[in-house]
C-alpha cells in the first residue's frame, strides 16, 4: 500500500542518514578514547547496505500469499464434506492435531455445518487460534474463516472444494491470506510458506483420504 511504502522508504532514509552520520566521524570509542578505524567504517558500510537492501526486498514482496493442495478420494462429495463440517472429527485427519496431545480445545455453535467455531490453545507448535465455518455446499465447497491468536495474529480464507468425476471426489485444500507489513513480508523471506504449510496439507489430505475411503 502506498502507506506502508512511504513507511518503508522514512525508515530507510534515516537508516541511511544515521550510518552517514557516523561514517562521517569515522571513528570509534575505545577505552575512553576516539581511534580512526578504516575497517570499521568498512564493515559499517557492508552491515548499512545489507539493511537497506533487505528493507528494499522485502518491501517488494507479494502483499498477499495461497497454498493449495489436492488428491483424489475414492468416496462420494458429501461423504467427505461431512468429516471436514464437523470440527470434532479432525482430530482424526488434522496434521496439527497431534502436534500437542495436550491441546484445549473448545467448540461452540452447531455441532457441524456454517456457524460451527473450533478453538485451541496448545504449545509453541500449535499456538492459540479458531475457526468458523462460514459456508457449506456438500457437492462443492466449505469455507473456514481461519483466526491465529499467538504467537502472531492473522486472518487467513480457507477453502475445501469438492468435483466429483465418477466415484472419486477431487478435493483441493486452499489457505489464502495477506502479508501485512514490513515484517510479515521479510519473514516470508526467511520462510518457504508454500513448502512448509503445503506439507502439512499434504498429510492432512492423505489422512482424510484414508478415513473417506474406509467408512469414516
Amino acid at each position: 500500500t502506498q502507506q506502508a511504502t512511504s513507511e518503508m522508504l522514512m525508515s530507510t532514509g534515516n537508516l541511511a542518514d544515521a550510518f552517514r552520520r557516523v561514517l562521517g566521524q569515522g571513528r570509534v570509542p575505545v577505552q575512553g578514547q576516539i581511534l580512526e578505524d578504516p575497517m570499521w567504517k568498512k564493515i559499517a558500510i557492508v552491515v548499512a547496505l545489507l539493511i537497506i537492501g533487505c528493507i528494499g526486498a522485502a518491501s517488494m514482496q507479494p502483499d498477499t500469499f495461497a497454498i493449495e493442495r489436492s488428491i483424489d478420494v475414492k468416496a462420494p462429495a458429501d461423504k467427505v464434506a461431512a468429516l471436514i463440517a464437523d470440527f470434532h472429527v479432525w482430530e482424526k485427519w488434522s496434521p496439527w492435531d497431534k502436534l500437542d496431545p495436550a491441546m484445549k480445545k473448545t467448540f461452540s455453535g452447531p455441532s457441524s455445518g456454517v456457524g460451527a467455531v473450533y478453538e485451541w490453545a496448545g504449545n509453541s507448535d500449535v499456538g492459540k487460534g479458531r475457526m468458523t465455518l462460514t459456508s457449506v455446499d456438500p457437492a462443492k465447497s466449505l469455507k473456514i474463516k481461519l483466526e491465529f491468536l499467538e504467537p502472531w495474529t492473522a486472518t487467513n480464507d480457507t477453502e475445501f472444494q469438492l468435483a466429483t468425476t465418477g466415484d472419486t471426489t477431487k478435493v483441493t485444500w486452499k489457505m489464502a491470506g495477506k502479508n501485512d507489513g514490513l515484517m510479515a513480508k521479510f519473514m516470508s523471506m526467511c520462510m518457504n510458506m508454500d513448502k512448509m504449510v503445503g506439507a502439512d496439507f499434504d498429510k492432512g489430505l492423505g489422512a482424510l483420504k484414508g478415513l473417506a475411503e474406509k467408512g469414516g
